[in-house]
């Protein structure tokens, strides 16, 4: 069954669109915008100098970072083996808030964090976790509550399970929305096809309420689906209240097609084609990506820079990459807002691997490193938090 899944994917791949991966092309159904397809390299090096400070050191694979509101800066940062640790006053906690058992299977374990909007009032903060359940690994998303001292948490209960996980493809970034609703990236846990059924939590991105249920206005009656058609996102981030940046994850073998990493343009009920298509290849009723790169990045977790810190980089989307070892940055067109104008690579080979990717309510850049996955050069410091300024 697994061998004919693949071979009628790669029977909707050659009947795609021929006139992939070249510019000027239309994408799909949603957008007469360019895709730029990235051949020999991963673009020009940055025209703006920064300056990049050691916020904190001594991490293992720091996953994602949650700043908590009206805490003065202090934050929360998951690493991926199960702990939840503290960062207060800009110094990190030595011990952990919270020490969970895990399912750490590959690309599962502790990933994505969110702090809940009324936090100052709550003190509730929501995880991605990789454990067991009915003798399988799955992810489910799971709410906790910061103690008043912040330096320990209450497990609450399980808002949203039955995710399915696999070894990769886990998916795994939390982010509340400017609606106030709390959105889930997934992964396809390595079946591509559960990406394009509505009914499966899988490569997705869900919408949930803060207790876990449907929103009555999500585009997929009764379902938690805002996005189909994903194979693995980090990274995602709101341009405006209803359009969306959002990267994929290129495929890695799967249909014998490989690399060709993604920086979408999307809105709800918006299908990304996985894996019908992939590169700059068009479908109706499918989105082409606005950049995809022929060598895999992948990329992290990603972010809208909304500080003047930069001014240059107003608006634009900053991206974390992990093989490549970079933070991208691109540019929109403000009439056009599929495509890219301009895309340039900060910190080229300068830090490793770089995972979660976020603003700070300082107004400067957070990106933490990802060199002690087993993919990288875990140094004696270990996984860092870094800020990045002018």
């Amino acid at each position: 069954m697994r061998s004919r899944r693949l071979l009628l994917s790669a029977l909707v791949v050659l009947t795609a669109s021929a006139s992939a991966c070249r510019r000027s092309q239309a994408q799909g159904t949603a957008s007469a915008a360019d895709c730029i397809l990235m051949e020999d390299d991963w673009g020009q090096d940055g025209s703006v100098p920064v300056t990049v400070d050691v916020v904190a050191e001594g991490l293992e694979v720091p996953w994602g970072v949650a700043f908590l509101p009206g805490q003065d800066g202090d934050a929360l940062i998951t690493e991926r083996p199960g702990r939840v640790r503290l960062l207060r006053g800009g110094q990190l906690q030595p011990g952990a808030v919270a020490t969970l058992p895990l399912t750490a299977n590959g690309e599962g374990g502790l990933l994505g964090i969110a702090a809940h909007p009324d936090f100052a009032t709550n003190r509730w903060f929501y995880l991605y976790v990789t454990t067991q359940a009915d003798g399988k690994a799955q992810n489910r998303v799971e709410r906790w509550t910061l103690s008043p001292d912040s330096t320990s948490a209450t497990f609450e209960r399980v808002i949203f399970g039955d995710i399915p996980s696999a070894k990769y493809h886990d998916g795994g970034r939390l982010r509340f929305g400017p609606d106030g609703m709390l959105y889930v990236g997934t992964g396809d846990s390595r079946d591509p096809d559960l990406s394009q059924d509505v009914a499966s939590p899988a490569g997705k991105l869900l919408r949930l309420t803060p207790d876990g249920a449907v929103p009555q206005d999500n585009p997929f009656p009764n379902s938690p689906t805002f996005l189909l058609g994903v194979r693995n996102t980090q990274g995602f981030d709101w341009k405006d209240a209803t359009t969306l940046y959002l990267t994929d994850h290129g495929p890695s073998g799967e249909t014998l097609r490989f690399g060709h990493d993604e920086v979408n343009v999307v809105k709800a009920g918006d299908n990304l084609g996985w894996p019908g298509i992939y590169s700059c290849e068009t479908q109706s009723g499918r989105i082409t990506p606005s950049l995809t790169f022929d060598d895999a990045a992948p990329p992290g977790g990603a972010a809208v820079y909304t500080g003047s810190a930069i001014p240059e980089w107003k608006g634009s989307l900053l991206v974390g990459t992990l093989k490549s070892k970079h933070l991208h940055r691109v540019e929109f067109d403000s009439q056009e807002p599929r495509r890219v104008t301009k895309h340039e690579v900060y910190l080229r080979d300068t830090w490793g691997r770089l995972r979660d990717v976020l603003m700070g309510p300082d107004g400067h850049l957070y990106v933490t490193t990802s060199n002690c996955d087993g993919r990288g050069e875990c140094g004696p410091k270990k996984d860092l938090l870094l800020r990045v300024r002018r």
